[in-house]
């Protein structure tokens, strides 16, 4: 496949995948990625950007300003990785036990470090553009805590840009929809008490095992009777914790999951039914419930001008035919949202290989492909290269 990778990000390629392994062989959990911040901070400095650091507690930004044009956008790639154990075993595996770079963010902050250092070195643009090192983006809240402390208010952006790497999309191809693209995410507790009781004897309490049950079914009526048959959402019920003996009926019972949606409006209909079901069927059956239903993520949605615009640079890169511009819905959740509700922008996926076999994110053999480091790095650069060219003003 032609694809048309910046020279001078080619020729850096050995040293871009050098960073990415020795990143990758050293994981580190959300809001706990010194190490990284470290590096990142580090490479930055070196090849001439401001930085700053501890926004959202690790958090790092670069930036680069040339000429006097007000103009500025935001790039951000997303550092830390899961607390899950690696299989694989070629010598860039986790050195740490219990934590690995299963998603690929590795990659994502190498990308975003081969363009700034290629546009340190060329500044060939007009204007300001912010390297957004992210913390925290798995569950965590990474994005809201840089927000929170400020990001936009100090570091002000017109536009804002994410990327992920996608599996099973061919190295040299790139996805990408307007509108709603990723759910939004949200994870609840029902506490449901009833009377504890002999086992032998369940009319003299009430069991909360029964009323679990109970609420399990009905939660799942949520999604085919009260949400409309073209729009989608998922609740899933994950945990279920009751008693510890065999011949006692408990006082309690504790249910555990997640719901996704892609509408904030659905998000908040799925959170009602939740607490209303869970109530009324303890009611009924004796107990009672109380559903404790948090949005973690709200819906990832690209601004149609900015996804036209990296899907037009990328295009450029690769070729019309390997960029689709109607992607993937994505049922998973990703915290760039909450850049995105504060700063129009987009989100785009950069395939990783594999074809039918490649192995997906959150599983213990995955790997970032190093492939993509270039790609990804000269697509960044070309982003700023036209949004901010020198002759656009």
């Amino acid at each position: 496949m032609a694809m048309n990778i910046e020279p001078k990000i080619a020729a850096r390629a050995a040293e871009l995948t050098a960073i990415r392994r020795d990143i990758h062989a050293h994981p580190e959990l959300g809001f706990e990625e010194a190490r990284t911040s470290e590096i990142v901070a580090k490479k930055l400095k070196e090849w001439g950007c401001e930085v700053t650091t501890g926004i959202g507690k690790t958090g790092v930004v670069g930036t680069i300003r040339v000429g006097n044009n007000p103009k500025a956008i935001g790039l951000r790639a997303d550092m830390d990785a899961l607390p899950m154990d690696e299989y694989n075993t070629f010598d860039h595996r986790s050195t740490h036990k219990g934590r690995m770079h299963a998603c690929g963010h590795d990659g994502h902050t190498t990308m975003l470090l081969g363009a700034a250092q290629y546009l340190a070195e060329t500044r060939n643009f007009d204007g300001t553009v912010h390297f957004i090192f992210q913390p925290a983006e798995e569950g965590l809240g990474g994005a809201a805590a840089m927000v929170k402390d400020g990001l936009f208010q100090k570091f002000p952006c017109e536009q804002i840009f994410g990327m992920h790497n996608r599996p099973k999309l061919d190295v040299g191809k790139f996805a990408i929809r307007s509108g709603p693209q990723m759910a939004g995410g949200g994870l609840f507790d029902i506490y449901i008490t009833g009377k504890g009781a002999h086992g032998a004897r369940p009319e003299s309490g009430v069991d909360p095992v029964i009323i679990a049950t109970q609420i399990i079914s009905a939660l799942q009526t949520v999604v085919s009777r009260s949400i409309a048959a073209l729009d989608s959402a998922v609740i899933s019920v994950t945990q279920m914790h009751a008693g510890d003996a065999y011949n006692v009926i408990p006082n309690e019972a504790v249910l555990r999951g997640t719901i996704r949606a892609f509408r904030k409006e659905t998000m908040a209909l799925v959170k009602e039914r939740i607490e209303t079901i869970s109530a009324g069927i303890a009611r009924t059956l004796g107990g009672t419930a109380k559903a404790d239903v948090r949005v973690v993520f709200p819906p990832l949605v690209n601004d149609k001008d900015s996804m036209n615009f990296i899907a037009d640079v990328a295009a450029d890169i690769v070729g019309p035919e390997n960029m689709n511009r109607e992607g993937p819905f994505v049922m998973a959740s990703e915290d760039f949202s909450y850049m995105l509700e504060q700063v129009p922008g987009a989100f785009i996926y950069i395939g990783n290989g594999g074809g039918e076999g490649g192995c997906e994110v959150h599983n213990p053999s995955y790997d970032f492909n190093d492939e993509a480091i270039t790609l990804g790095a000269t697509l960044w650069s070309r982003v700023v290269e036209k949004k901010l060219a020198k002759d656009a003003r």
